[in-house]
């Protein structure tokens, strides 16, 4: 493609690696012949005469009686493949009802306005969702046969008010789970949940509607929606789509400085390689981290377009939380229709929202997973070649590949985790479906063993109430629902509001919220920096104020671990042992420092006074005897050692579950009174825990691996924010020992008997 030639032509330094992707043609499959002739014509008049392979597959498995879910890459026609079976119903059963759910309210929009486009004769696919005016509800719920909806309005607004929706429960035919690899870790988690309840109360209508979920292309599709659902599925992953020819860049900015491991802006980089794409007359899509960062490559850009063609400058906007559905609906018909030269945007564009045809996806540093970043740069080339490119950050995975790039391109995607045993998720839905419905033995198809047992534990409690026929019923007169956040596994959520007018900005769980939000805090919402005033804790509110200062806070934490419980520990290398089980976490905020925001510097240290806070999660840990620490460390390296070790198998733990380093916590020590050995904790930063230790668990030698390749291929001379340091430590990054994490992390997997040897 002509005018890019500067990604690909040796002239930039930053260029890393480069290669290409071939084109691939489409496989077809003949429309249904039986289709009936209305739902044809409507096809035709949008061009569609065939179907892609897949698209007839999951027709052909759901005209079999099978759930199903579709597993395939960005823009290969996964709606068609849920819309074509549910339209078919309706044509044949006017009776018939689908309920689409969408993580998003704009894909739900998007799924709106193309299934208006199609002019069918009685279909009113109508959006429900916390939007939707009072006095269009009742309208919605008597004429809806297609109901566009979110997991978080089907939790508070349907199923506590199934009364209202039984005609429509009654004729529930399908139900679709749009980008299902959303649904993963605490999230996905709560849905798991919500499904279930939904299921419970269709069979009490009389329906067994058929589930579809469509999802990015995931590890182990099949064995993740049985899991979401809990009904048998059939897989649909072979993609018969056309491919475009895609040449791939990454680009990692130049150092500023190689001993600290200090390298130029990445957002900088971002505005540069985004505005020479505008220049060369290419359309581009820009992702960015956060919505402060998508503002800033958005003003960059424009400054640099400015001087040299003012017309292509009026032609980039930004797309973030915080616009109005309006303004949303207004930048996305922009852009499809072709006013648009650029758009800067956060993730809220890397889903299914058509945005029309692209030739440039940059991505602003690695997502987090690989599969996110395929479905990001899988927006361009729809309609010809396509370029995609990934301008690094400073963080240690970006780095990482960056160094490895074919350990990127040729990594697997990742396994999407739901976790059905989470004690404070199940305890809120058990208690949330006592109240629809009062529970019985029968309701173990369901909730499963645990979830009755745990309902059991509830009456006995005195939460649930048993009846003289042994049901289990919610005691109270209004819906528990209403406090349970999908989001978060916490029950206890702060309230963050504006100082100034009482403007409610959002909501903090309680577990991260004297982490995040404690007094002096610099605390980020939706990429704009606020300054904490205030923290109520018994009014569980936290008082902010906008902030521009030149400065950003990190706190200080003191942890202990208690081990709680643990399965037989595995033997390592050179009598290491590696542990998974439960552990109760103590963690109290001390101080916190402010830190300059160009040289990271210490400014002040400011002492707190805030309570502990204690809970229960999942967590692995390895242990390391004195010889094997001796024979590679000296003693005062020890410490550092251990530390830094924890840091980086923390930052390459995401590789294996889809999370963020985020939801991890970590403690390393010298001897730890239980063990009575130097140990290293990496646990569930979420209460009860989500399975994403046990996945590290379960490949901990590959694991331990790419970390020890991380450490040994960062340039730096004793650690640096790409390798053993972390934004989240809550020590401060102190003490950390480079040499001695590789040293290590390269000792305990030499030789580890139970699993394979890493690659």
């Amino acid at each position: 493609m002509a005018g890019l030639s500067f990604l690909t032509d040796g002239s930039h330094e930053q260029v890393v690696y480069v290669t290409h992707r071939a084109a691939r043609g489409a496989r077809l499959a003949a429309l249904p012949a039986d289709l009936p002739a209305p739902l044809a014509a409507a096809l035709a008049d949008q061009g569609i005469t065939e179907l892609f392979s897949h698209q007839r597959c999951v027709w052909d498995l759901l005209a079999a009686g099978h759930n199903v879910v579709v597993s395939t890459g960005t823009a290969s026609g996964k709606s068609l493949s849920f819309t074509l079976p549910t339209l078919d119903a309706f044509a044949r059963d006017p009776h018939s009802r689908a309920l689409f759910l969408y993580p998003t309210k704009a894909l739900a929009q998007d799924q709106a306005r193309k299934l208006s486009g199609l002019r069918l004769p009685g279909v009113v696919a109508a959006l429900y969702d916390g939007d939707t005016p009072q006095a269009q509800r009742t309208r919605i719920r008597a004429s809806a046969t297609i109901l566009l909806s979110n997991p978080d309005m089907l939790h508070v607004g349907i199923l506590p008010a199934h009364d209202h929706w039984a005609e429509f429960l009654h004729h529930l035919r399908y139900v679709v789970l749009d980008e299902a690899h959303v649904y993963r870790g605490v999230f996905g988690s709560h849905v798991a949940q919500v499904v279930r309840r939904l299921r419970r109360l269709c069979a009490a209508y009389g329906a067994t509607p058929q589930f579809v979920l469509a999802s990015a292309t995931i590890a182990n599709p099949q064995p993740f929606a049985e899991r979401l659902v809990g009904l048998p599925f059939a897989a649909v992953d072979d993609n018969g789509a056309p491919q475009p020819e895609q040449t791939i860049v990454l680009w990692n900015p130049p150092f500023t400085d190689v001993a600290l491991g200090v390298r130029k802006s990445a957002l900088a980089e971002t505005s540069y390689v985004l505005a020479e794409a505008v220049l060369a007359g290419k359309r581009a899509i820009g992702f960015a981290p956060t919505r402060k960062a998508a503002e800033l490559v958005f003003r960059y850009t424009r400054r640099r377009i400015e001087d040299r063609d003012p017309l292509a400058a009026a032609g980039i906007m930004p797309y973030r939380a915080g616009y109005t559905p309006a303004q949303r609906r207004d930048i996305e018909r922009r852009l499809f229709d072709g006013e648009l030269r650029a758009i800067v945007a956060t993730s809220a564009l890397e889903l299914g929202i058509d945005v029309g045809s692209l030739d440039v996806a940059l991505v602003t540093g690695f997502p987090g997973t690989v599969t996110s970043l395929w479905q990001r740069w899988g927006r361009a080339g729809r309609a010809g070649k396509g370029w995609a490119v990934l301008v690094a950050g400073q963080d240690a995975l970006d780095q990482y590949f960056m160094r490895e790039p074919e350990r990127l391109l040729s990594r697997a995607v990742e396994e999407a985790i739901v976790d059905l045993t989470n004690p404070q998720i199940l305890e809120a839905h058990l208690c949330a479906a006592a109240y629809e419905q009062p529970l019985s033995e029968q309701d173990e198809a369901y909730f499963g063993v645990a979830g009755m047992a745990r309902a059991d534990q509830l009456g006995a409690a005195g939460k649930l109430h048993r009846s003289a026929t042994g049901t289990l019923a919610w005691s109270q007169p209004r819906s528990p629902a209403a406090r349970v956040g999908l989001r978060s596994a916490s029950s206890e959520t702060f309230v963050i509001a504006d100082g100034r007018d009482g403007t409610v900005l959002g909501t903090i769980e309680g577990e991260r919220v004297f982490r995040s939000a404690h007094p002096g805090a610099v605390y980020l919402h939706l990429g704009e920096s606020y300054l904490v005033r205030h923290l109520d804790l018994d009014a569980a509110s936290v008082i902010v104020e906008p902030f521009s200062g030149a400065y950003y806070t990190q706190p200080k934490v003191e942890k202990h671990v208690a081990i709680t419980g643990a399965a037989t520990p595995r033997e390592l290398s050179g009598g290491a042992a590696l542990s998974f089980g439960t552990i109760e976490v103590t963690e109290q905020v001390v101080a916190y420092q402010k830190r300059g925001l160009e040289a990271a510097e210490v400014i002040d240290t400011v002492t707190l006074d805030l309570p502990q806070q204690v809970f229960s999660t999942e967590a692995l840990w390895f242990t390391l005897p004195p010889e094997l620490l001796m024979a590679h460390l000296d003693e005062g390296a020890q410490l550092g050692a251990l530390h830094a070790a924890e840091h980086t198998c923390i930052a390459v733990l995401p590789l294996y579950a889809m999370c963020d380093r985020w939801d991890i916590g970590g403690l390393s020590t010298a001897w730890h009174w239980q063990t009575d050995l130097a140990t290293v904790f990496i646990y569930d930063g979420h209460p009860g825990g989500i399975g994403l230790t046990r996945r590290a668990h379960d490949a901990f030698s590959e694991l331990v691996a790419d970390a020890a390749l991380l450490i040994a291929e960062c340039p730096c001379e004793s650690g640096c924010p790409s390798c053993v340091q972390s934004p989240k430590c809550g020590n401060l990054n102190e003490p950390l020992h480079k040499q001695g994490a590789l040293a290590l992390l390269r000792a305990i997997v030499a030789r580890d008997p139970d699993e394979r040897e890493p690659t």
